[in-house]
């Protein structure tokens, strides 16, 4: 299709933020995302607990996440928020379907990291599935994702540790550039001197971290942690869907839609 002068457009588009939110286990992401409005879940492992919401049956296969993402897309439905939880569990499912189609015993059989290139294939089928979700049903998407601490050799610093996505580097770096909201789930954590005992110096001190309890999201990048925003966002918020959408000045409930994409 040629583009014309017409095509042009300025300002913003009316598509919701593509969210990623990750942490330790147990800091309240998936609440967060049952807090978004008619929120469906497509679960790759039993994490909901208690959490009284919508879902599909537990995905074993990464053919079971995109037949619910099809389902998603082509049937009538009134969910305005799919939420996938959790996106490090779905990551063997992808190698599983690359090692399945390419006739290999596991990802490390392709050889030199090629399987981990291969699997980007399938990962790109997930993403352009929840993406036309959010472009043609209008649904929030949010991927909801584990933590691990990376060593980065930086050459003109020295190295340091950072938390990032529990996924291989190059889906992660795909993840990364996906989203236009990646958080960093934590407690907010104060530093406090106190006095040490000892022999040799009695005014010696130690620092302990102490934390509050308040969970917070981190939305703005930094050398702890990997996280970004497209909207100029304050950091941290709030670890809850109402101040999210604060943030962003969006409605934290938006009508609901009932409409079936063509």
């Amino acid at each position: 299709m040629a583009f014309d002068l017409s095509d042009i457009a300025v300002g913003n588009r009316a598509h919701k933020p593509r969210l990623v939110i990750y942490g330790e286990s147990g800091l309240g992401k998936t609440t967060f995302g049952a807090s978004a409005p008619n929120a469906i879940f497509i679960c790759t492992e039993d994490g909901l607990g208690r959490l009284n919401v919508p879902s599909f049956p537990v995905a074993k296969t990464f053919e079971d996440v995109m037949a619910a993402i099809t389902n998603l897309y082509t049937q009538d439905h009134d969910y305005q928020t799919l939420v996938v939880d959790s996106i490090d569990w779905l990551e063997p499912m992808v190698w599983q379907a690359t090692c399945a189609a390419a006739g290999k015993e596991s990802i490390e059989s392709f050889g030199y990291g090629r399987g981990y290139v291969e699997a980007l294939t399938y990962w790109r089928q997930f993403f352009d599935g929840i993406t036309a979700l959010r472009n043609d049903r209008g649904m929030n998407v949010i991927l909801i994702g584990h933590s691990q601490i990376i060593h980065i050799e930086d050459p003109l610093i020295a190295a340091y540790d950072s938390h990032s996505l529990k996924l291989h580097k190059k889906a992660a770096a795909l993840v990364e550039e996906w989203a236009d909201v990646i958080g960093f789930v934590a407690l907010k954590t104060l530093t406090v001197d106190e006095k040490k005992a000892s022999f040799t110096d009695k005014d010696a001190k130690r620092t302990r971290a102490k934390t509050t309890g308040e969970r917070q999201l981190h939305v703005q990048p930094s050398p702890a942690f990997t996280a970004k925003n497209r909207y100029d966002l304050p950091s941290p918020l709030p670890l809850g869907w109402a101040a999210y959408c604060a943030a962003l000045d969006m409605p934290d409930h938006d009508p609901v839609l009932v409409s079936v994409a063509a």
